[in-house]
C-alpha cells in the first residue's frame, strides 16, 4: 500500500521547555523515512467471509496472504487457535478447510462459531477480519396461513411465517400445483404473503405455504379461499387492510413495504416518505396494487414511509406508515500507514471508519489488543494512536479494527523504529531528592559507552497518579548531571525518568524514580460571614478535598472583641465549606477566625470582624411579617413610584419657575433704580447744575456744592438699597465733619448706567490717604435722586469707586 510519512504530533500544552537546547536536539536526529514498500508489508489479500455451512458437509474459509516471506498462517475460533487435526485442514494457499461441519452432539464440539486468519513475518502478525460460520437451519412455521373469504372484485391476502438459515425462499400452491406467478393479479411477496386482487370464482381452492433452503423443505397447513358472489357495489370507504412494517435491514439487501387497501371505487395508493424527500426511481417499483419494493438498500433509504389510500376525484384518504433503518458495515474512510520512526521519538497512526451505526475502534499490536497506558495513549474516539518513546519493543505491526452490528473491518500498518549503531545506554543512577514543597532536585550517571557523541539530556515529568499524556519534559546541557525541578505541587508525587540524545538519535530511557514534593501547611481560606439574624451568623468558604487526603481540616475560633479568650478550635473536615454560629450577643462585635490545617501544621488564619448591632436594630423596628400587608405593598409599590417621580418633576419645574421669575423682578428693579439715579434726559444746557457741578465742576465748585447740599432722603436710598447695611447697624468707621476738607484731592465721581444693580466707585489720582468716604451732591432742585452718604458710600454691594473715563469742563 503506498505509504505516506506522518504528521508530527502537536505538544500537549503542559510542555515546558527551559532552553533551547531540545529542538536542537531533535533538529539534529535523522529525518524519518518514508514507509516501506508493499513487498514488505504484511496484508491480507483476500479474507474470510461470513457463510452458512451444511451439517455434515465440507466448508473452506479463504485467506490469502500477501507479505515479505516466510509468512505464517494459523486460524483462531472463537479467540483461540485452532489446533492441527483431521477435522480441519490448513490448504497451501492458507485456506481453512472443515471437512465435516458438524453440531455439538454427543460431547463433540460445534464448529459454529467467529474465525480468524492470522498471519505472521518477522516484521510482526496480523489478524484478519472476524467470519461467522453458522450451520444451515431451518424451524418449523410459527405463522400459518389462514382460510379467508372474500367477495368478488376484492382482495384476498396469506401469510405465512418461518425461520432459517439461509433465508428460506418461500412459494405457494394452490390444490397441491404451484401458482401461476405470471398471474397479474398474484403478488407473492419474499417475506411470505400471497395477495390476490380481483378475485374470481376460479381462485377458490385450498393454498399451502411451502419454504425451502439448503438445509430443509418445510410445507405449511392448508388455508381455503372462498370467493363468494359479487358485491352489492354500494360505496365503501378507503381503507388499508395492512400497512408497512418497520425493516431493519443491511445494505445491498431489498427492502418489500407492504400496503394492501380496499373500498369502493377502488382507492389509489401512493407512497412518500415523512420527511418529505423524494423516493426516487433507481431501484424503487411498485409490486401488485400497492407495495414498494426498493432493491439494493442504502443507507440514504433509512426513513419513515407512508402509504396513502385515495378515493378516486376526492380528497379522502387513509394512512399507515411504516420505519425503514439500513445499516452499513464498518469501513475505512482513512487507512493507517506504515511509518520510520527513530527510537525515542513518537509514533502516530490514524484511522478513519464510518458504518451505520457508528462502529467502535480497536488497536491490535502482532494481534494483540493494545489499551491505552504507559507511553501509549487513543485520541479522537481511537481513532488516533500516539506511541511516545518509541523503542525496539515497539517495532511491530498495528491494526485498527472497526466493528458494528452490521460487520467489521480491519487495517494495518507497521512501525519500523531505526535504531542507530553507537547510540549511548541509558543514564545509571537516576535519583530524585526533594528539596523544598515546590522543588525537587534530580541527579543521574553518564551511561557506560558511546557517550562521545551525547549532546544533552531529557528529563521527563509527571505527576506518579496522572497518564503519561501529561507528561512533559525539560531539556538539560551534556555537561550537567543533575537539574531542579521547580514549579511543583506540595506533598505530591512525581515520577522521573532520562534520556540521552546524540545526533543520531536517543538512547533508551533510564529506569524511573519517584520522589514526593514536602509538605507544607496550607493557606488561608477564602471567608465570608454573612448575618443570618439578630444572634446568628453564617460562614462560608469554600471546600478543600485535598486536605482529607493529608490528615487535615479546618479550625474555627471565634469570640466578642472586648474579650480576650478564643471560643474554640472547632474542627471541621475538608469537605465542608459552611458553618453557623449561633445565640450570640446582638450588641456585641465578634472576630471570627478560620484556618486550614494538616500533617504539617496550622496554616495563617483568616480574620473577619462583624458586628451583630445593626442586625439587632433592624429585627426591632421590622414588625412582624404580615403577609397580607406585605401582598397589599408589593400590589401599591409601582403606584407609589410613579407618584414619586410626579413630585419630583413638579418640584423641578416651581424651582425654574422661581428661578425665572426672581431673575425677572431683580431686573426689573434694578432698571428702576438707574432710572431715579440717572440725569434727565435734556439738553446739556437745561441739566441740573448739580449734575453738571459733579461732572465737570472746578475742585472749589464742587467743595461748595458739597456743602450746601448735603441732604439726602436716606429713607429712600434704604428702601431701594435694604442690604447695603443691616438695620440698626451704626457704621464701625468715624463720622467724618461735613464742614472739613475733602481727603481726597483728586476724586471724581461720574454718574454711570447701573450695571447689576451696582454703583461704581472712584479711584484715587494720587498718592493721598486712603479715602474713607467721599461727598455726596444734594438732590437736585427738581426732586432727582442724589448721591449716596459717606457712611454709604464705602458699602461695596451698593457703589464702587472708580475713576472717570472723561471730564466735562
Amino acid at each position: 500500500m503506498a505509504v505516506q510519512r506522518a504528521a508530527s504530533p502537536r505538544r500537549p500544552p503542559a510542555l515546558r521547555w527551559p532552553r533551547l537546547l531540545l529542538p536542537l536536539l531533535l533538529l539534529l536526529l535523522p529525518a524519518p523515512s518514508e514507509g516501506l514498500g508493499h513487498s514488505a508489508e504484511l496484508a491480507f489479500a483476500v479474507e474470510p467471509s461470513d457463510d452458512v455451512a451444511i451439517p455434515g458437509q465440507p466448508i473452506v474459509l479463504d485467506c490469502r496472504v500477501e507479505g515479505t516471506p516466510p509468512v505464517r498462517i494459523t486460524w483462531r475460533k472463537n479467540g483461540v487457535e485452532l489446533p492441527e487435526s483431521t477435522h480441519s485442514t490448513l490448504l497451501a494457499n492458507g485456506s481453512l478447510m472443515i471437512r465435516h461441519f458438524r453440531l455439538e452432539r454427543g460431547g463433540n464440539p460445534s464448529d459454529e462459531g467467529d474465525y480468524e486468519c492470522v498471519a505472521q513475518n518477522r516484521f510482526g502478525l496480523v489478524v484478519s477480519r472476524k467470519a461467522r460460520i453458522q450451520a444451515a437451519t431451518m424451524s418449523d412455521f410459527h405463522v400459518h396461513p389462514q382460510a379467508t373469504v372474500g367477495e368478488e372484485g376484492g382482495v384476498a391476502r396469506f401469510q405465512c411465517q418461518i425461520h432459517g438459515l439461509p433465508k428460506p425462499l418461500i412459494t405457494w400452491e394452490k390444490n397441491r400445483v404451484p401458482i401461476d406467478t405470471d398471474n397479474e393479479r398474484y403478488t407473492l411477496l419474499p417475506k411470505g404473503v400471497l395477495q390476490i386482487t380481483g378475485l374470481r370464482a376460479e381462485d377458490s381452492g385450498i393454498f399451502h405455504c411451502v419454504a425451502s433452503n439448503i438445509a430443509s423443505i418445510r410445507i405449511s397447513h392448508g388455508a381455503r379461499l372462498t370467493v363468494s358472489g359479487s358485491g352489492s357495489g354500494a360505496y365503501k370507504e378507503p381503507a388499508i387492510l395492512v400497512g408497512p412494517e418497520n425493516l431493519t435491514l443491511t445494505v445491498h439487501q431489498t427492502a418489500v413495504l407492504e400496503c394492501v387497501a380496499t373500498g369502493n371505487p377502488r382507492p389509489i395508493v401512493s407512497w412518500s416518505r415523512l420527511d418529505g424527500r423524494p423516493i426516487g426511481v433507481e431501484g424503487i417499483q411498485v409490486l401488485g396494487t400497492g407495495n414498494l419494493i426498493i432493491s439494493d438498500v442504502t443507507v440514504q433509504h433509512s426513513g419513515v414511509y407512508v402509504c396513502a389510500a385515495n378515493r378516486p376525484g376526492t380528497r379522502v384518504r387513509r394512512t399507515a406508515q411504516g420505519r425503514l433503518v439500513v445499516q452499513a458495515p464498518a469501513e475505512f474512510v482513512q487507512h493507517p500507514q506504515s511509518i520510520s520512526r527513530p527510537a525515542g521519538t513518537t509514533a502516530m497512526f490514524t484511522c478513519q471508519a464510518q458504518g451505520e451505526p457508528p462502529p467502535h475502534v480497536t488497536w491490535l499490536k502482532n494481534g494483540q489488543v493494545l489499551g491505552p497506558g504507559g507511553h501509549v495513549r487513543l485520541k479522537n474516539n481511537n481513532s488516533t494512536l500516539t506511541i511516545s518513546g518509541i523503542g525496539p519493543e515497539d517495532e511491530a505491526i498495528y491494526q485498527c479494527v472497526a466493528e458494528n452490528s452490521a460487520g467489521s473491518s480491519q487495517a494495518s500498518a507497521r512501525l519500523t523504529v531505526l535504531w542507530a549503531e553507537g547510540l549511548p545506554g541509558p543514564p545509571r543512577n537516576v535519583r530524585a531528592v526533594s528539596v523544598s514543597s515546590t522543588e525537587v532536585r534530580v541527579s543521574w550517571s553518564e551511561p557506560l559507552a558511546n557517550t562521545k557523541e551525547i549532546i544533552g539530556y531529557v528529563l521527563h515529568i509527571r505527576k506518579a497518579a496522572d497518564p503519561p499524556e501529561l507528561e512533559y519534559q525539560e531539556a538539560v546541557s551534556k555537561s550537567t548531571f543533575q537539574h531542579l525541578v521547580s514549579d511543583l505541587e506540595p506533598s505530591t508525587a512525581y515520577s522521573f525518568y532520562i534520556k540521552a540524545y546524540t545526533p543520531r538519535g536517543a538512547s533508551s530511557a533510564s529506569v524511573p524514580t519517584l520522589a514526593s514534593t514536602l509538605g507544607e501547611a496550607p493557606a488561608p481560606p477564602p471567608l465570608s460571614v454573612r448575618v443570618l439574624g439578630s444572634s446568628s451568623l453564617q460562614l462560608l468558604w469554600e471546600p478543600w478535598p485535598r486536605l482529607a487526603q493529608h490528615e487535615g481540616g479546618f479550625k474555627l475560633f471565634y469570640r466578642p472583641a472586648s474579650k480576650t479568650s478564643f471560643t474554640g478550635p472547632i474542627l471541621l473536615p475538608g469537605t465542608v465549606s459552611s458553618y453557623n454560629l449561633s445565640q450570640l450577643d446582638p450588641a456585641a462585635v465578634y472576630e471570627v477566625k478560620l484556618l486550614a490545617y494538616n500533617q504539617h501544621g496550622d496554616g495563617n488564619a483568616t480574620v473577619r470582624f462583624v458586628s451583630l448591632r445593626g442586625a439587632s436594630e433592624r429585627t426591632a423596628l421590622s414588625p412582624p411579617c404580615d403577609c397580607r400587608k406585605e401582598e397589599a405593598a408589593n400590589q401599591t409599590s409601582t403606584t407609589g413610584i410613579v407618584i414619586g417621580i410626579h413630585i419630583g418633576v413638579t418640584c423641578i419645574i416651581f424651582c425654574v419657575l422661581f428661578l425665572l421669575f426672581g431673575q425677572r423682578g431683580r431686573v426689573l428693579l434694578c432698571k428702576d433704580v438707574e432710572n431715579q439715579l440717572s440725569p434727565p434726559q435734556g439738553p446739556r444746557s437745561q441739566r441740573d447744575p448739580g449734575i453738571l457741578a459733579l461732572n465737570g465742576a472746578r475742585r472749589g465748585e464742587r467743595g461748595q456744592l458739597g456743602r450746601d447740599k448735603k441732604r439726602v432722603d436716606m429713607k429712600e436710598l434704604e428702601q431701594l438699597f435694604p442690604l447695603a447695611g443691616a438695620a440698626g447697624q451704626p457704621d464701625p468707621r468715624p463720622t467724618q465733619d461735613p464742614a472739613a476738607p475733602a481727603p481726597c484731592e483728586e476724586t471724581q465721581l461720574s454718574v454711570l448706567p447701573l450695571q447689576g444693580c451696582g454703583l461704581m466707585e472712584g479711584k484715587t489720582t494720587e498718592a493721598t490717604a486712603p479715602c474713607s468716604g467721599l461727598a455726596a451732591a444734594p438732590p437736585p432742585p427738581d426732586g432727582g435722586p442724589g448721591l449716596l452718604s459717606e457712611g454709604q458710600a464705602s458699602r461695596p454691594a451698593v457703589a464702587q469707586v472708580t475713576q472717570p473715563a472723561h471730564s466735562e469742563q
